[in-house]
């Protein structure tokens, strides 16, 4: 008895290309990023007097 064939070789590749586009996006999404702190408040502002 031969062996048993996929129904399509086509299907079984979208099949698998499927599963791994749904894998790496779960993976990509399932990550929570933690919030910046605002790094516009960090500039160092010296308030200095200029007399000209």
């Amino acid at each position: 008895m031969p062996q048993m064939m996929p129904l399509s070789w086509l299907l079984l590749y979208f099949f698998f290309i499927s599963l791994l586009m749904l894998f790496t996006l779960m993976n990509y999404y399932s990550h929570i990023p933690n919030p910046l702190k605002s790094t516009t408040k960090m500039i160092n502002t010296n308030p200095m007097n200029w007399k000209w």
